[in-house]
């Protein structure tokens, strides 16, 4: 069994392609700071909270602004997109994910995060790329792809799939966010009801890059995420970037059509007046 969309290269082929123009290749890490230390060379840094989010309202930018960033840093519509991240490629996936919601579709994710490439000894560089103004062009948002709250409340009716991909503590209740992760937090811990527990993290071997498809179908298929007749799957962790990590393997890994990302995810929801909530296991 193969992955449904050719969406992965390797760190060979990366290292192959840094000369290549008609690329772009973009570090989107949790801790920012990482890409002032050491990145792949020619890559662009992208700061996930101040350059990927609206700075006076919790969303991200929208398309002429989203647009005017990434021409700003010399990406056009033509370049083929690679992208990669700290944190196994959380944020990666997210921009992936979005980029996606924007409507460019020459995406690549790196099959391993920056921890992989500095540990194989790859070339790694501190200077920051200068290239020429592009123009990038935003397309209207694709909701397809994307869940807001109120459809999430509703789908609590329907044979949608919801998964929640946090740690089994984030899960159970007991902790409302792991330590050590980007916080923003919720006023009550627990999850939605009915949301099958499968964390991000089943999903990767342990130097990061995916498991093969036939492990990730057998994975979602017992969880009851998938295997049914093709029913919705809404997918939601805390604040939206593990839940774009599980969002690219069902979508794009696993071809499943009807795949969304909740990037309100449980910031909102354990935060709302009034929405059910779960503790048990």
């Amino acid at each position: 069994m193969s992955y449904a969309n050719d969406v992965l290269v390797d760190t060979d082929w990366v290292a192959a392609h840094l000369d290549d123009d008609s690329i772009r290749i973009v570090e989107v890490d949790e801790n920012p700071a990482l890409y002032a230390e050491a990145h792949i060379p020619g890559a662009i840094g992208f700061d996930w909270k101040s350059d990927l989010q609206d700075q006076v309202r919790r969303d991200f930018l929208g398309p002429d602004a989203f647009g005017a960033l990434f021409g700003a840093r010399g990406i056009s519509n033509e370049h083929t997109i690679v992208l990669y991240g700290d944190r196994n490629n959380w944020f990666a996936a997210y921009t992936f994910w979005y980029l996606r919601y924007y409507g460019h579709d020459r995406i690549k994710l790196v099959n391993g995060p920056r921890e992989k490439w500095i540990g194989e000894g790859r070339e790694t560089s501190t200077e920051v790329p200068d290239y020429a103004p592009a123009v990038f062009r935003a397309a209207a948002g694709d909701d397809s792809i994307r869940a807001f709250q109120p459809e999430v409340l509703a789908s609590l009716e329907t044979n949608t799939s919801l998964v929640d991909v946090r740690s089994p503590q984030e899960y159970s209740g007991e902790l409302i966010a792991m330590p050590g992760y980007e916080q923003e937090g919720a006023q009550r811990s627990g999850h939605i009801p009915g949301a099958a527990s499968v964390p991000w993290a089943q999903a990767v071997n342990e130097d990061g890059t995916f498991k093969s498809a036939g492990e990730l179908n057998e994975l979602y298929r017992d969880k009851g995420v998938i295997g049914g007749d093709g029913e919705p799957i809404i997918a939601y962790c805390r604040i939206g970037e593990r839940s774009a990590h599980t969002w690219f393997v069902l979508h794009e890994l696993l071809g499943q059509e009807d795949v969304k990302n909740y990037d309100g995810s449980w910031t909102e929801w354990g935060t709302l007046v009034g929405v059910p909530v779960e503790k048990d296991v």
